[in-house]
């Protein structure tokens, strides 16, 4: 069994909130080609802790704009490597509005059947634990502690970051 390693949600929420709304130069701006947001949740998740997954099609890693796995910037994608991910790189579990934590992944899906448009990051949770007391940061339409019930959506996924692996 693999060593599981502790993913920093305090470090994770500071870049979130450092970037929230500007781009840091390190990455490209995805923003005009279809959305900005899950290559920030990426950033963010790397900021925590998480080491890039450098499989080329199923991993998870960013060298520059023509260099990086789809699941870098593509929130669908995203979704697929966090649900399949066994190797270097976060480990999530599925999870509900009652056990995530600041620096959990948020994705939405407005309108599909399949698929999943948006990623964001929560940053803070308010008691009780409902969609208007979770705040989330995302870029594409840049938010820092925004209230997830803002969100008018057909299906929410929560991924609990349990760790990472080396």
């Amino acid at each position: 069994m693999s060593i599981l390693y502790k993913y920093d949600r305090e470090k994770a929420k500071q870049y979130a909130k450092k970037w929230a709304f500007k781009r840091n130069p390190k990455y490209y701006n995805f923003e005009d080609l279809g959305g900005d947001c899950t290559n920030f949740i990426s950033q963010v998740l790397y900021a925590g802790g998480c080491p890039m997954n450098y499989n080329r099609w199923t991993g998870w890693y960013y060298n520059n704009i023509n260099d990086r796995a789809p699941a870098w910037t593509s929130a669908n994608y995203l979704k697929k490597f966090l649900e399949n991910n066994t190797g270097r790189g976060p480990v999530v579990e599925k999870s509900n509005i009652d056990k995530v934590e600041i620096g959990d992944i948020v994705q939405l899906n407005f309108d599909s059947d399949i698929v999943f448009e948006h990623s964001l990051v929560i940053v803070d949770i308010k008691s009780p634990r409902t969609l208007e007391n979770i705040y989330i940061s995302t870029h594409t339409y840049d938010r820092y502690n925004y209230s997830l019930a803002n969100y008018f959506v057909k299906e929410i996924n929560f991924f609990h970051v349990l760790g990472y692996k080396k």
